[in-house]
């Protein structure tokens, strides 16, 4: 995968040994079947396995290897000067257990990372809320998703098992060409739940039902775990706490997330359509006020007077909305604009309001339809 950014280039990396593994692989199977002649015409970089990919295929099974790669310069500003290197390699697994079990409607999915940063990452350099990479985590392998899906009537689905909430709520497929993490999973929760919330690395334990009423109307309702770190003691880096992405934590409460989607000819496969979406959470765990805290003789203080004892909060919530707009289409072109907008209580939150825009271009050339470009502030 490679993407160019304006302050990142991704890229594959080590293509010499990455080719040096399609030629050993090639090698084992024998020679190469007319369709998987051509690296450039092939659907996948490793092609058809002489036919054995398109076999698992019938049978339900669907294996995909991804790598991404990244490279960042901070040049001015931040904590210091330097480099950084960085690189993701998601393996996937999905398996239709109609065609595998024969249990009608259900799907499973797995995915683990290899994850590496050279060293230092680039939020370690800049030190900001809004973490100018997407894939930046702590260097690990790590489970990341591991669900089983039913089809419901009309269209709907539940899921169950280690969910990620960025695969499907607070999304904006339009902001999607972005690298900066805030508009993968917005600072409106990313910087405010512990651990992060149930996002990329650290997805929880959860279970989400997905309902569409009408083609172009979904309402999703989900539960996840509270803390997807789990017994993580105050101070401790969540993703050291739950470094391979098997504690399956259960404890912190719990948070649950809601959201109506509107979605204007969604029947319109493979094209780039309008969505409009309102949702919330609310999180059932204690949150400490930023601001103040008990004094003596029952006397509410400033935190900068006595940090020692913040007040205490009952749960903590947030409302958002997105809009993706498509305001131009000529073919497979499209240009689309995208707004999104989250507030959630101040007294204990360190992020209060957040919002974020931008817009992007689709199949910017007529020889590559699917490239996307995109520019985004937040």
């Amino acid at each position: 995968m490679h993407r160019l950014g304006f302050v990142c280039l991704r890229h594959l990396r080590d293509c010499a040994l990455s080719l040096l593994v399609v030629l050993a692989v090639s090698w084992v199977q024998g020679p190469a079947r007319a369709e998987d002649a051509s690296l450039w015409s092939r659907d996948t970089f490793t092609g058809d396995w002489g036919g054995d990919r398109t076999g698992l295929s019938s049978k339900g099974v669907d294996l995909r290897l991804t790598y991404t790669s990244e490279v960042f310069g901070n040049l001015a500003g931040g904590l210091k000067r330097g480099a950084t290197y960085e690189d993701l390699i998601r393996f996937q697994a999905d398996a239709d257990l109609g065609k595998l079990l024969g249990w009608t409607g259900a799907s499973a999915h797995v995915s683990a990372d290899q994850i590496d940063d050279g060293g230092q990452n680039i939020e370690d350099l800049v030190g900001a809320l809004s973490d100018p990479s997407n894939i930046d985590a702590l260097p690990t392998t790590r489970l990341y998703t591991l669900w089983v899906q039913q089809e419901l009537g009309n269209g709907g689905s539940a899921r169950v098992g280690q969910i990620a909430a960025d695969d499907e709520f607070l999304i904006s497929s339009t902001a999607s060409g972005l690298i900066n993490n805030t508009f993968a999973w917005a600072n409106i929760v990313d910087i405010n739940l512990p651990g992060g919330g149930p996002a990329y690395p650290l997805p929880t334990p959860g279970a989400r039902l997905k309902l569409e009423p009408a083609n172009d109307v979904a309402l999703l309702a989900a539960v996840f775990s509270g803390d997807p770190a789990g017994d993580c003691l105050d101070g401790e880096n969540p993703q050291i706490c739950n470094k391979h992405g098997t504690t399956f934590s259960f404890t912190g409460g719990a948070l649950f997330m809601a959201e109506a989607q509107y979605r204007p000819n969604a029947s319109s496969h493979g094209a780039v359509l309008s969505a409009y979406k309102l949702g919330g959470f609310y999180h059932t765990a204690d949150f400490a006020d930023l601001a103040f805290g008990n004094g003596n003789n029952g006397r509410i203080v400033s935190l900068a007077v006595d940090p020692s004892d913040p007040l205490e909060h009952e749960g903590n919530w947030g409302v958002y909305g997105v809009i993706d707009q498509v305001v131009w289409r000529s073919g497979a072109s499209a240009f689309t604009m995208f707004w999104r907008v989250g507030v959630v209580p101040a007294d204990r939150n360190l992020v209060s309001w957040y919002m974020d825009g931008g817009v992007g271009v689709t199949g910017p050339l007529r020889a590559r339809a699917d490239d996307t470009l995109s520019l985004g502030v937040a």
